[in-house]
């Protein structure tokens, strides 16, 4: 399962969800905790949209280069806006959305295989932790070093590309943090999971790209854990009929 397959099981999720009601319910909870959060930073990114990018290049006199600065300029927009929408999604993920993604998986595993993978067998305030604990690694560390890199590009005759290149690395992580779901409830070891992470790259970098699209990322991070759980379950499958046939 490569680059398209990820794309693929994404927009599949997202599907399945807008049929069940109850996921349907959870993620829409998430996409209007996220877009609130959104709105707030691309409309600040979006004011001073001009100001950021003269830190980098200052406006040129020549009439050409003015518009070579405009469509530079909108580009740099384009991107921190995505940005922005990822730090929306990191910071209602840590103060509230890390529950409902958990038990959208949930959902997901008992539709498909009739139960789910156990939990953290704790009190409320333990799975808070315990969810914390997961996503800290696999998510907010990660992203917050490609925002950090992506800032540092700023300064850097290579800015795009540095910043695009923060942008895949970010979505990486980014589908990881829902593919993970699965396993880190059932106790598999943090070892083994990033393991899963960097034999199946290509796939988690498909299922990241729609992460990268302004407005529209909001609507599948907000669905994300159902594909994810989908192909998570679908993975282990595979990999049990091949054992079982051999």
């Amino acid at each position: 399962m490569g680059l398209i397959a990820g794309i693929q099981y994404n927009i599949k999720g997202v599907i399945l969800a807008l049929r069940t009601p109850s996921l349907l319910m959870l993620g829409l909870i998430r996409f209007a905790v996220v877009l609130l959060l959104a709105l707030a930073l691309s409309g600040m990114v979006l004011y001073w949209h001009n100001d950021i990018f003269s830190m980098i290049w200052q406006m040129p006199e020549s009439r050409w280069l003015i518009w070579l600065w405009h469509i530079v300029s909108w580009i740099l927009t384009i991107i921190l806006m995505a940005f922005s929408m990822l730090t929306s999604y990191l910071i209602s993920q840590i103060f509230f959305c890390v529950f409902i993604m958990d038990y959208m998986s949930r959902i997901t595993e008992r539709m498909v295989l009739g139960q789910e993978a156990p939990g953290a067998n704790t009190s409320i305030f333990g799975v808070f932790l315990y969810l914390i604990r997961q996503e800290i690694p696999r998510a907010v560390v990660p992203i917050l070093i490609s925002v950090a890199l992506m800032i540092i590009g700023l300064f850097t005759p290579v800015s795009l590309a540095i910043i695009a290149v923060s942008s895949v690395v970010a979505g990486i992580f980014l589908a990881w943090d829902n593919t993970d779901l699965v396993p880190a409830r059932r106790m598999v070891p943090f070892k083994e999971r990033f393991e899963f992470l960097k034999k199946n790259l290509f796939f988690h970098i498909g299922f990241g790209l729609l992460f990268l699209v302004p407005w529209v990322n909001i609507l599948f991070l907000s669905f994300a854990p159902v594909g994810a759980t989908l192909y998570y379950i679908d993975k282990e499958k595979n990999r049990h009929d091949a054992g079982f046939n051999l």
